[in-house]
């Protein structure tokens, strides 16, 4: 697949694309993004991810750098001119370029930048055995709920979590309640069968695949609550699983080098990987109306 970039009305090759340095994104992190997956030539859940760009763009005061539906029209295009089958769509508006001061600018002109690039998915040996996380203080900010591009406590858990030979850190309050992973939202099944996942709050990003998760759940009459549980909890859980628009739904079997259940992906998380695959499976192709 080709790599093209858009930067600002402009198409571009990959390694020729970049943004002035005075960029406020660059100088501050004064900027948002999201992601969206491609499976299949599919933009997946990219409704969910255009109304959460919207909330966040609000949230900082940061002004669209193009209508809705222009954007709506250059992801497709991206899909298109990188040949895009199975990858990941990164978005990305930033307050713009401006003379280094912490205050806003007078006139702001918002930077839109995207990339593609090509990813694989999980491979069945790891839907097989399931991954490993440990769990971290959560470290961050509290407007988590806005999916700002400062991301340097995620940055430094996911070292935390692949020096550990994890593939995901859980955070976690001074409470002892687990608030979400670096880049996932969590979730257990306790050993009643209970389904469990935070509450949206400004202590998480409210996840655009979490939200389509609890979707299938209700068509599935599947029971769920919406609260924080312990670390202690998802110890003793049956299942534990995590969300993110590129793992969907992946099935966590060892938490801090505890094994959860039987040490094997659970009957209830795979059974949701599948749901959320055919909610993709459902979507038109370069669709993102």
């Amino acid at each position: 697949m080709p790599r093209i970039a858009y930067v600002n009305g402009r198409y571009l090759p990959h390694a020729d694309a970049s943004v002035p340095i005075e960029d406020r994104g660059f100088q501050f992190a004064d900027g948002v993004y999201e992601v969206v997956t491609i499976v299949d030539g599919k933009l997946a859940d990219a409704d969910g991810h255009l109304t959460r760009l919207a909330r966040s763009l609000k949230e900082l005061s940061i002004p669209w750098p193009v209508k809705p539906a222009t954007l709506r029209f250059i992801m497709a295009e991206m899909v298109r001119r990188n040949r895009a089958r199975h990858a990941l769509l990164y978005i990305q508006i930033t307050r713009g370029v401006a003379p280094r001061d912490f205050k806003f600018p007078k006139q702001p002109a918002p930077s839109l930048v995207l990339t593609c690039r090509r990813t694989a998915f999980q491979p069945a040996a790891t839907l097989e055995k399931g991954v490993a996380v440990i769990t971290m203080p959560d470290i961050r900010w509290l407007r988590r709920d806005i999916k700002s591009t400062s991301l340097l406590p995620q940055v430094l858990g996911k070292q935390k979590a692949a020096e550990a030979g994890a593939f995901e850190g859980w955070m976690v309050d001074g409470q002892g309640f687990v608030t979400e992973g670096c880049s996932s939202n969590a979730w257990i099944v306790t050993a009643d069968g209970t389904l469990v996942t935070r509450q949206p709050s400004n202590e998480i990003l409210n996840g655009i695949t979490r939200l389509s998760i609890l979707d299938c759940m209700r068509k599935l009459g599947i029971h769920f609550e919406e609260r924080a549980f312990s670390v202690a909890e998802a110890y003793e859980a049956r299942e534990a699983f995590i969300s993110s628009a590129s793992t969907f739904a992946l099935p966590v079997t060892r938490i801090d080098g505890k094994t959860i259940g039987d040490g094997r992906p659970g009957a209830l998380s795979l059974r949701l990987r599948q749901a959320y695959m055919d909610h993709i499976g459902s979507t038109d192709p370069v669709s993102v109306k």
